[in-house]
């Protein structure tokens, strides 16, 4: 396409046919991006209350088959982007698709399971019963449903708990018990609001190998956190801070681009020394 453009552009010699062509290429580019990617924002804009802005004109697109990691401090906006991208936040102007269709569409259900920072569950319900309801909710019955179950607190190493009341259980269970939901069935991504907040060091080990086993598999998982060490654990990285993004890329390649040595020190770089 290259070679035979060139001959063109040069024999009929006017800016507005280089215009053309180029114009075709970038949209022809973007259309085979959107493509190869699950997740595509387009200048993305979120206003909170009367004028606070949580989102200022983000665009992004996301791969496939990776860990993904949302990253910056509390109150940068990244439960904001969360919660457009699974179409549950109102926004101010821009787009957001998912999986080829727009971000909240009824066919995206089934497709994408999403874990809230706030405890989803019951507390007057048992982690058994409350596994069954959210299973129930998602079609599941009988043998399918027992399996998923049983797949989901193994995961989150639960077994143990599954008669417990959740209003019995500890703030890191409760959250475990959060995410074996998030597990039930097969989506294709799973985006997760602060998994593993609250959790021990031995369980926070844990559930990054089911993570990456879980990508190795070919699904993708949205983390964010605002605990630096947890982005070297990622495949991508988005830098966040004050509702913009402030760089993407694997956690290598922020590195070398700010010359530092860890993610913490890149994200401190690119944000102009601000913590």
């Amino acid at each position: 396409m290259a070679t035979s453009a060139g001959p063109i552009c040069r024999g009929n010699g006017s800016s507005p046919s280089r215009q053309v062509l180029r114009l075709v290429w970038q949209a022809s580019f973007a259309i085979l991006s959107a493509m190869k990617s699950i997740i595509v924002i387009h200048d993305l804009s979120v206003v909170l209350g009367r004028n606070f802005r949580a989102l200022d004109d983000v665009s992004v697109t996301l791969g496939g088959g990776k860990i993904i990691g949302f990253i910056g401090p509390s109150g940068a906006g990244k439960t904001t982007l969360i919660r457009a991208i699974v179409g549950r936040q109102r926004i101010a102007g821009g787009w957001v698709q998912v999986l080829g269709q727009s971000a909240g569409s009824a066919g995206l259900r089934s497709r994408i399971s999403y874990m809230t920072q706030e405890n989803s569950v019951y507390g007057d319900l048992t982690v058994l019963e409350n596994l069954r309801y959210f299973a129930a909710m998602a079609g599941y019955a009988g043998k399918q449903s027992r399996e998923l179950i049983a797949r989901a607190l193994e995961q989150v190493a639960m077994t143990d708990k599954a008669a417990v009341l959740v209003s019995n259980l500890s703030g890191g269970q409760k959250q475990r018990v959060s995410l074996a939901v998030a597990l039930l069935g097969d989506p294709e991504l799973l985006v997760l609001d602060e998994p593993t907040v609250g959790l021990d060091p031995v369980l926070r080990e844990q559930l990054w190998a089911l993570f990456r086993e879980l990508a190795a598999s070919g699904k993708t998982i949205i983390v964010s956190s605002h605990v630096m060490d947890e982005a070297e654990r990622c495949d991508d990285l988005l830098l966040i801070r004050n509702g913009q993004l402030v760089a993407q890329g694997t956690p290598k390649q922020l590195c070398q681009r700010t010359q530092t040595p860890t993610v913490e020190r890149a994200f401190l770089t690119l944000a102009g020394g601000a913590a």
